[in-house]
């Protein structure tokens, strides 16, 4: 169950809002360069890094992607009084933006807090309102001609948050999807014999809409594709049993569908199998609402692709505090890397 907690932090930790993620990316280039053939940027910004097969006379190609992105903001504007409103760059829940502090990435970066009207001063009917992202605005404590030193319209937000370790889970802002990052790095870490030309891909923009794993799916033009993202573990007091999806420390989930993707049923049949036989502990997953990186990397390419998804039980998504399972992790590790190495060795025609 031990997993390089210290890297994972970094990755958790550092920015990388949608269309803003050169921060991340650079950090993702400077791991992976020594553990690949090559590595190259496409214009779109995605990680593209390439592990020869070595008994590989077809030159197939597998792309797994995982999104380096990370919900957040973009600046809109700043009042007279310095104040500063945002737009969402992927989805939220608004009533988890309350007391909650933010980094504006600016000419320097710059701790804000999420401000709203006190409930001191709230009408009764206020006061039962579900709250908008427009109740909110970002107080950095500077006037309007401080800010505007190191702050200007178009400037990206993140959250801010540390990763911590709580029990057997690890709890972080940005575990979905800087998990499956350092799933994919920790994996290619330890891949020295895949069957066929892996294509780490690591994507941008795929919470506004899957729009880097479009472009990376298109220029790659996998035979096979596995995305790497997290999924709902609804195990929590009030939960239905048919409500949980998943659940932590129940193992990593394959995927069955999505909201965007019918896995193919030969990649989901292979995944279940090969876990079996590696006795690595796994669950099945059907999200019926959201999707993921699976649509762009199984539609995208030329001829479509045999794809499927490894998927990472977390709870509290899109949240500072979202928590998966140490276990998990380690064996969403196992199961990528023996579904690499193992992939020439089933029947893909039946």
């Amino acid at each position: 169950m031990d997993i390089n907690v210290s890297l994972l932090k970094d990755i958790c930790e550092i920015a990388g809002a949608p269309g803003f993620e050169k921060r991340v990316r650079d950090l993702v280039i400077d791991l992976v360069t020594p553990l690949v053939d090559e590595v190259k940027v496409d214009n779109i910004g995605n990680v593209i890094a390439v592990k020869r097969g070595r008994r590989n006379p077809d030159g197939k190609r597998v792309m797994v992607a995982a999104h380096m992105d990370e919900i957040g903001f973009i600046v809109t504007h700043i009042d007279d009084y310095g104040f500063l409103r945002f737009h969402t760059l992927g989805g939220f829940d608004p009533k988890t933006l309350t007391a909650q502090r933010v980094i504006i990435h600016g000419k320097k970066d710059l701790v804000g807090v999420m401000g709203s009207k006190p409930i001191h001063v709230m009408s009764p009917e206020e006061k039962t309102k579900l709250p908008k992202t427009t109740d909110f605005f970002i107080d950095l404590g500077m006037p309007k001609e401080e800010v505007e030193k190191y702050v200007s319209i178009g400037d990206p937000v993140t959250r801010n948050r540390e990763l911590i370790e709580m029990g057997d889970c690890v709890n972080c802002k940005s575990i979905d999807n800087r998990v499956a990052v350092f799933i994919l790095i920790e994996t290619l870490k330890q891949l020295d014999d895949p069957a066929y030309d892996v294509y780490a891909t690591f994507t941008v923009q795929e919470e506004v809409g899957l729009r880097g794993a479009n472009v990376a799916a298109h220029g790659t033009n996998p035979d096979f594709g596995i995305a790497l993202d997290t999924t709902i573990a609804f195990d929590v007091p009030g939960a239905q049993p048919h409500e949980k999806v998943t659940e932590l420390g129940k193992g990593t989930a394959i995927k069955i569908m999505d909201a965007m993707t019918i896995c193919d049923y030969r990649m989901v049949e292979f995944m279940k199998q090969t876990a079996d036989r590696e006795k690595i502990s796994w669950q099945p997953e059907i999200l019926v609402a959201g999707g993921t990186d699976t649509a762009g990397v199984q539609r995208m390419g030329k001829q479509g692709a045999i794809a499927g998804a490894i998927s990472i039980p977390t709870r509290h998504l899109h949240q500072v505090i979202e928590m998966a399972h140490k276990k998990d992790i380690a064996d969403s590790i196992a199961l990528l890397k023996a579904c690499l190495e193992q992939i020439d060795q089933y029947d893909w025609n039946h």
